[in-house]
């Protein structure tokens, strides 16, 4: 069989390493030649993926069976117009607009109850933007402060602003024109992502992760804890996911989705219908669970039969390194074993002496630094533990 993965950045590399084990053949589409996962497929296409025909065109001249989705962002639609236009197994484009318009996907939960907050869209031109300045406070358009302004269309962690009143949301257009933003309302709360599938239609449960991030307002996460079945939280969200898997009308996909817990259950950020990225779904998932959702959906197309219900839910956490200023000194496995009585699960430091490390400010400022995994009792355990290891670091600012 052959497989197309649409999108080869280093994110794609689990998933076409899962698909050799299975003997499947796998073609990679990457608008960058240099792109990490065409050196690695068996066959490379270099082709702009936002380009929606021309894409088509490459896949059909490839008799591919199925499309296997990586960490993508907003080009997930192109994958659905493929999916769609050679009537292959997959999400469509239509649910795909609702993973990357971040106002579609407000507009289809609020229709099915699913939101319950102002959402609304600063247009690209400064005349539009001023008409929004008038109408905010007025029916509708009657936003509470704070709110995050973000781009309206998949960008991960890029150009969200957190505002917490007018003065402050005029300053944070001047510097966004040229793009379509949306204006949300803030939900207050923690903050957890999960990993799941969608098999004809059935959510299937992974992984529910409590976040670490920074501060206000990059709000980054720089460490992700296991969350267990038990937990209260994790029914309230297993029942809020079935609805809104039925909402967005998906029926085979991967997905991945940020929530907030807040007093009122959980409250959807984004959702989209691949797996996530920052070595959860290859590396922290399958640690955590046993389950590779990667490996498990390519058994589901190839007709080898899946599972996505994890036996067991470890208790873990993968922590990256949040550090700034300059390094002087930078710990190994052995002394960290020997300070802790512990070794990790996994130590993967890309840090150096003598590197300057900035402040966190969004992911690419923090993920080519590394992570560590340990296990542990709980949350707080672990937290101490993580805490120990950083002092480890040597750093001056």
């Amino acid at each position: 069989m052959k497989a197309a993965i649409i999108g080869a950045s280093s994110e794609s590399l689990h998933t076409i390493k899962k698909a050799k084990e299975y003997n499947l053949t796998v073609v990679a589409l990457d608008g960058n030649e240099k792109a990490e996962g065409l050196a690695v497929a068996d066959e490379a296409v270099v082709v702009n993926i936002s380009r929606e025909e021309e894409t088509i065109q490459c896949v059909e001249k490839e008799k591919i069976d199925f499309v296997l989705t990586v960490p993508i962002g907003r080009y997930l639609t192109t994958i659905g117009s493929v999916n769609d236009t050679l009537k292959l197994p997959g999400i469509g484009k239509k649910q795909a607009m609702y993973c990357t318009d971040k106002l579609l996907f407000h507009q289809k939960m609020e229709e099915n109850g699913l939101r319950g907050c102002v959402c609304l869209e600063a247009k690209e031109s400064p005349e539009e933007r001023k008409k929004l300045f008038e109408q905010i406070g007025c029916g509708e358009y009657n936003l509470q402060f704070p709110a995050i302004l973000k781009p309206r269309y998949g960008s991960g962690s890029r150009g969200i602003h957190f505002v917490n009143d007018m003065q402050e949301l005029k300053k944070a257009l001047q510097v966004t024109c040229g793009e379509s933003y949306v204006l949300e309302e803030c939900a207050k709360g923690e903050e957890y992502g999960l990993d799941g599938a969608v098999i004809d239609g059935t959510f299937y449960f992974v992984l529910l992760r409590h976040k670490e991030n920074t501060p206000l307002p990059a709000r980054q996460a720089v460490a992700y804890f296991s969350v267990m079945p038990e937990d209260e939280f994790y029914g309230q969200v297993k029942a809020f996911m079935e609805k809104t898997v039925k909402t967005l009308e998906l029926q085979e996909c991967l997905l991945h989705a940020d929530l907030i817990c807040t007093g009122d259950g959980p409250f959807m950020i984004e959702m989209s219908a691949r797996p996530s990225g920052h070595n959860l779904h290859n590396l922290f998932t399958p640690l955590c669970t046993g389950v590779d959702v990667a490996e498990e959906y390519i058994k589901h197309r190839m007709g080898l039969g899946c599972n996505f219900v994890p036996e067991k839910t470890k208790m873990m956490m993968i922590h990256y390194f949040d550090l700034e200023g300059e390094v002087q000194a930078v710990p190994d496995v052995e002394q960290i074993e020997k300070v802790l009585g512990i070794k990790p699960v996994i130590w993967q430091c890309n840090i150096n002496a003598g590197d300057i490390l900035s402040k966190v400010s969004d992911g690419h400022s923090l993920m080519g630094r590394g992570y560590f995994v340990l296990e542990g009792e709980n949350e707080e355990a672990l937290k101490e533990i993580a805490e120990t290891i950083k002092k480890l670091f040597v750093t001056t600012k």
